[in-house]
């Protein structure tokens, strides 16, 4: 990496809001449609798996998501396996799978996690300890913890969307 030595790179977070103005101004209408259509998606599994707490993460809420982006959700039990026989007993087939995540500056650790198809978006579950709703893991953007939404803030980004929508432009 010689070649970087006295230059000035963009920053993880600077990079994501130029996304995200990428986005809105050449993405317009589809890229809306398609956020608010991948909310949407999220929200309902949010209701099928709210016994666990679900958080919507990661693209879909920042509003950075493209439409072949995951949707990411923290689901928190004490035992994965409750997580993937909810799923079973809902006749989902899934993946079982291991993700790292930065907990705090020191200490990484393995998360258990499962990946399954609802239509035709992929959803990626990290299960999360009970306990694991008090400390989101470090966002891997600006190293903040991570941004994470509730039902009911998921909810309110959809009607936000819509209502901006059916605001013309002066």
């Amino acid at each position: 990496m010689a070649w970087l030595k006295g230059r000035s790179c963009p920053r993880t977070p600077e990079i994501e809001a130029a996304l995200a103005s990428y986005q809105r101004l050449f993405g317009g209408d589809q890229h809306a449609t398609s956020l608010r259509e991948q909310r949407r998606v999220a929200l309902e599994v949010m209701r099928m798996l709210e016994k666990f707490e679900t958080r919507l993460v990661g693209a879909v809420l920042n509003g950075t998501a493209t439409e072949h982006s995951d949707i990411q959700l923290h689901v928190f039990s004490d035992s994965p396996e409750a997580v993937y026989t909810h799923l079973m007993d809902r006749r989902f087939e899934y993946e079982v799978f291991e993700r790292k995540v930065r907990m705090t500056a020191e200490r990484v650790t393995a998360v258990p996690a499962v990946r399954f198809e609802t239509g035709h978006d992929m959803v990626e579950a990290f299960v999360f300890p009970r306990d694991g709703i008090r400390q989101a893991p470090v966002s891997p953007v600006d190293g903040k913890p991570m941004r994470r939404a509730t039902l009911a803030e998921t909810t309110a980004l959809i009607s936000d969307l819509t209502t901006a929508r059916k605001i013309p432009l002066m």
